[in-house]
């Protein structure tokens, strides 16, 4: 691992590795496969890019996002690393061209779409390009329970007959347990190389407000966040054009983002947005699969998503470089009703699924626990505090000792042998006489009608909270039923206590502790913030010089670093976070240059 240390600093320019991605490399350079979840932001690309310097051959990276494929490829060029892409919207001349170089070892990654790779010009060639490692990202996409399942994903199990003994890592930040089941069966990955970092991003502060007066509401927010890029989604078309055009009127840098654009509307809007020409970007989920840019500071749902792992992907396009940054969700009965005349448009075969799915989103949208712990339970991640960093935490709702209630729920749950679903724990817990419950003969349960103190909504409303805050889980791929969890043992055993939020109507409570997550400023920053917005000049100067957005010269954290740090030569330079061998080279001079007019301006003001 000292080669893949080294490669780190030198080329990335980053001093040590996060989390799970040492243990990773070192288990994918030793020839063996992996399944890496890990969430947005989290470096993923370091896991396979890494490996992919250290060793001879060309690594196969596939992905569906041509955006994504664009943005890293530019990103690696700029470090200095001889990367590529093939994917549709390149002409024969320029596809031939990329194959010429891989022929001749040119090339040490290749970035290419999954229609691509298995069309018979590649696979034509695949055999003879001498590739070491295969990549495969947003692996969830290959499975039917997913949110963006893609069938021609599921081919990429042929790439074990075509490349033998090739070590493949397959990579998602989108993956509850049952997503996780159908990568490792179609593409042949043992359960045991499985690496799951936390999915918790803990710099992005989570809030919800109620959908009325949600434009009042917005300027606000953006008011609050001036000069700062962010994202606005919204469910339709017209929707992103009305919001972007008023916003226009009172003077912000706003554009729409649709399907129903033309491919050059659609990529000189993304282009503008990447270079911090447009500031405030009202899209549809058009936008953003793969968007690698570093400085997005807040995203805002306008409307209801229809489940958790969009949410979730979506709310991680902000703060990617770690720095604090907000996501807000609108939330009204109205969007609940849009999601539900959509399902009936759906697929009859994944009704029920996506049914499910949406509840939960409306669960996180009405919650009155720790939001954050709601999307971690969701992935299958246990989280036993509150964050202390979600509207819900800064404003808690009074609680009581729910431990009793807790018990009798999980103990039905528990006596059902983990086959029925949320509704029908409830039921048994009533003491109902459903033909559900009597035709599985759950009638003769010990816990048969021990709950009748509680209605059916009360029932359902505390059911929720505990598969919320990760006490059970939700088994989309059997049924929707229950299982327990790594909490669930020292509950029944009471060895641990529980907390719930007294039922009540989520109406009576949600303004006011919305509200007041919506006032929140956003963080404060490091270094001054007067040679931060100088470095930001000389950055967007540099990127447009090479016709690159600016986040792929440096990031806002490599930035705020090199404000705090003001280095003097270019010894100190590469100690800045984010600055390897190649950048140093190349922006060193202007940066430092920049920095020491700048101290000598404001130095004798302090002096």
């Amino acid at each position: 691992m000292v080669k893949a240390l080294e490669i780190l600093r030198r080329v990335f320019g980053y001093d040590a590795f996060y989390s799970l991605q040492e243990q990773i490399i070192a288990h994918v350079l030793g020839g063996n496969d992996a399944l890496v979840l890990m969430p947005t932001g989290g470096g993923k690309s370091l896991c396979f890019q890494v490996p992919a310097l250290c060793q001879e051959g060309l690594t196969l990276v596939v992905s569906p996002l041509v955006a994504l494929q664009r943005d890293q490829v530019e990103a690696l060029k700029v470090n200095g690393v001889p990367a590529a892409l093939l994917n549709s919207t390149q002409s024969a001349k320029e596809a031939e061209a990329v194959r010429r170089d891989i022929a001749q070892g040119k090339i040490k990654l290749l970035y290419i779409s999954p229609e691509k790779l298995f069309s018979g010009s590649t696979l034509g060639q695949l055999t003879s390009w001498q590739v070491s490692l295969i990549a495969v990202d947003e692996a969830h996409c290959i499975s039917f329970w997913g949110h963006d399942f893609r069938p021609e994903y599921t081919q990429l199990g042929r790439l074990r007959e075509l490349l033998p003994g090739v070590p493949l890592i397959a990579l998602t930040a989108t993956a509850d347990p049952a997503i996780r089941r159908d990568i490792l069966r179609h593409l042949s990955i043992s359960a045991e190389s499985v690496f799951q970092s936390s999915f918790d991003r803990p710099n992005l502060h989570l809030a919800v407000l109620p959908g009325q007066r949600r434009f009042e509401r917005l300027v606000g927010f953006l008011r609050s966040h001036e000069n700062q890029v962010g994202i606005v989604y919204c469910l339709s078309r017209a929707g992103t054009e009305a919001l972007a055009e008023k916003l226009g009127r009172l003077g912000y840098r706003a554009a729409a983002y649709h399907a129903g654009l033309s491919a050059e509307e659609r990529h000189s809007i993304q282009d503008a947005f990447l270079k911090d020409e447009i500031t405030v970007l009202c899209a549809t989920i058009a936008f953003g699969m793969g968007i690698d840019k570093s400085n997005i500071r807040w995203v805002v749902h306008w409307n209801l998503p229809k489940n958790l792992e969009g949410f979730y992907q979506e709310i991680g396009r902000a703060g990617r470089d770690g720095l604090p940054s907000d996501t807000l969700l609108f939330h009204s009965y109205a969007d609940v009703v849009q999601q539900l005349k959509f399902l009936d448009e759906a697929n009859p075969d994944r009704r029920e699924l996506l049914a499910a799915k949406l509840e939960r989103m409306k669960q996180y949208a009405e919650a009155r626990i720790c939001r954050r712990r709601i999307l971690l339970s969701y992935f299958g991640e246990t989280l036993d505090r509150d964050c202390g960093n979600c509207d819900v935490c800064e404003n808690p709702p009074e609680t009581f000792d729910g431990t009793i209630i807790a018990q009798k729920f999980l103990s039905a749950l528990y006596r059902t042998g983990e086959k029925a679903t949320l509704r029908q724990c409830v039921l048994i817990l009533r003491g109902s006489r459903a033909q559900e419950i009597i035709e599985q003969g759950w009638q003769q349960l010990k816990t048969f009608g021990v709950g009748r103190e509680f209605s059916y909504n009360e029932w359902m409303e505390y059911g929720s909270q505990l598969i919320n805050a990760g006490y059970a889980a939700v088994a989309y791929d059997r049924g929707m039923t229950l299982n327990l969890t790594a909490l669930s043992s020292a509950v029944l055993k009471g060895e641990k206590s529980v907390s719930l939020v007294k039922y009540s109507r989520i109406e009576d409570t949600k303004e006011a502790a919305a509200a007041a997550a919506a006032a929140k400023a956003p963080a404060g920053e490091t270094g001054s913030p007067e040679l931060f917005e100088r470095l930001k000049e000389i950055r967007k100067s540099l990127a447009e010089e090479r016709g690159v957005p600016a986040y792929i010269v440096f990031s806002d954290k490599t930035l705020k670093d090199m404000a705090a740090k003001t280095p003097r030569n270019l010894a100190e330079f590469r100690q800045v976070h984010g600055v390897g061998e190649v950048k140093a080279e190349s922006f060193g001079v202007v940066f430092i240059e920049a920095i020491r007019k700048w101290m000598e301006r404001t130095e004798p003001l302090y002096g």
